[in-house]
C-alpha cells in the first residue's frame, strides 16, 4: 500500500522574489514548510547569488513545470569588463584582466550577435552533466574537461545603463537553458576587455513577474496563516502558452481516468498539445485528435 505524504493536499503556484545567498533548493523548502504541503518544486534554477522571480510549483502545478520551464524568460545584470574569473560571475578568482573598455556603440554593435539563434557554452562551473557527474563538482576537484556547446534562443539583448567605464547593465529575452554568465564571458571576448557578471536578476518568467513575487521575510510572516494561501496561484496559471479546450460531461469522466474524452475545440490543429478545462479548471494536457483530447498528464484537482 502507497505510504500517504505527509502535508496539505495544496495545488498552485507561489511567486518568491529570492534574495541573493541562497539556492533555489533552500527556497523550495522554506516555501513546502510554509505551506505545509506534501509537494513541492520549482521552474527554473536560479544561482544562488541571483535574485528574482523563483515560481514554486505546489501539488498538482508541479505537473505543469515543464511549460514554465519552455518559456522565455528576462535578466537583468551587470557585466563588469576588463575582468574574466574561473566561474564567470563575481565569486570566482579572476584569471585574466584587460585595460581596454569599449565605448557604448562598440558594446550596442557587439550585442547584436547574441541575439537569435545562438550556440553557448555552459560554464564550468554549472549544473550541467559531463560523463554522469555534475560539471562544477569536476571543476572544484580540478579536473580537466570540456563543456559542449548547446543551442540557446535569444529573443532580445539591450544595453540599458553604462554606470561607468568598468560597468555595463544589460537585459535579455531567452528560452530554456540560457546562462547568463555565459553571456558576459563571451560578450567581453567579443570585445576584447574579458568580462563577468557581479549582478543578476531574473524580472520575469512565462507569466509570472518579480514584482508579485513575496520576499523571504514576508513568507516567514506569513507562514501557515491563510494569509499566504491567499498568495496561491491557480495551477492553470502553469498552461497560459497551451490553447485551452473545454470538456463535456461525458469527456470530464474519461479524462480523469486517463482516456481520451471528447472536448470542444476550435482553431485547433490535429496533433496539437491542449489542455482540457472543466468549469475554469484543469482537468488534463494532452494531444487533440479528432474531437478528444489524448491525455498525457491528468491533474487530481
Amino acid at each position: 500500500m502507497a505510504r500517504k505524504r505527509k502535508g496539505r493536499d495544496i495545488s498552485g503556484w507561489l511567486v518568491v522574489d529570492k534574495p541573493a545567498g541562497l539556492t533555489s533548493t533552500a527556497v523550495v523548502n522554506k516555501v513546502r514548510w510554509a505551506l505545509q504541503a506534501q509537494k513541492a518544486g520549482h521552474a527554473g534554477t536560479l544561482d544562488p547569488e541571483a535574485t528574482g522571480v523563483l515560481a514554486v510549483a505546489l501539488g498538482e502545478a508541479t505537473k505543469t513545470v515543464p511549460y514554465i520551464t519552455e518559456a522565455l524568460k528576462a535578466y537583468e545584470f551587470t557585466v563588469r569588463l576588463g575582468q574574466a574569473t574561473n566561474t564567470d560571475d563575481a565569486e570566482g578568482e579572476v584569471i585574466a584582466q584587460s585595460d581596454a573598455r569599449p565605448d557604448d556603440a562598440t558594446i550596442k554593435e557587439a550585442l547584436h550577435g547574441f541575439v537569435g539563434e545562438i550556440m553557448q557554452v555552459p560554464p564550468k562551473y554549472s549544473a550541467v552533466k559531463i560523463d554522469g557527474q555534475r560539471a562544477y563538482k569536476l571543476a572544484r576537484d580540478g579536473e580537466t574537461f570540456e563543456v559542449e556547446a548547446r543551442p540557446l534562443w535569444v529573443e532580445e539583448l539591450v544595453m540599458i545603463e553604462r554606470p561607468d567605464a568598468d560597468h555595463v547593465v544589460l537585459e535579455m529575452t531567452c528560452g530554456k537553458g540560457g546562462y547568463v554568465r555565459a553571456i558576459a564571458r563571451d560578450l567581453g571576448a567579443a570585445l576584447g576587455c574579458f568580462g563577468h557578471v557581479t549582478r543578476l536578476r531574473r524580472i520575469w518568467s512565462g507569466p509570472f513577474r518579480a514584482e508579485d513575487g513575496l520576499s523571504l521575510d514576508e513568507i516567514d510572516r506569513l507562514a501557515r496563516t491563510p494569509e499566504l494561501d491567499a498568495f496561491v496561484r491557480p495551477l492553470e496559471e502553469g498552461l497560459g502558452e497551451l490553447p485551452e479546450l473545454h470538456c463535456t460531461d461525458v469527456g470530464l469522466a474519461r479524462l480523469k481516468n486517463g482516456n481520451p474524452g471528447m472536448v470542444i475545440a476550435s482553431d485547433v490543429e490535429y496533433g496539437e498539445e491542449c489542455w482540457a478545462s472543466y468549469d475554469g479548471r484543469a482537468v488534463a494536457v494532452g494531444r487533440y485528435k479528432a474531437g478528444e483530447l489524448h491525455p498525457s498528464r491528468v491533474f487530481n484537482q
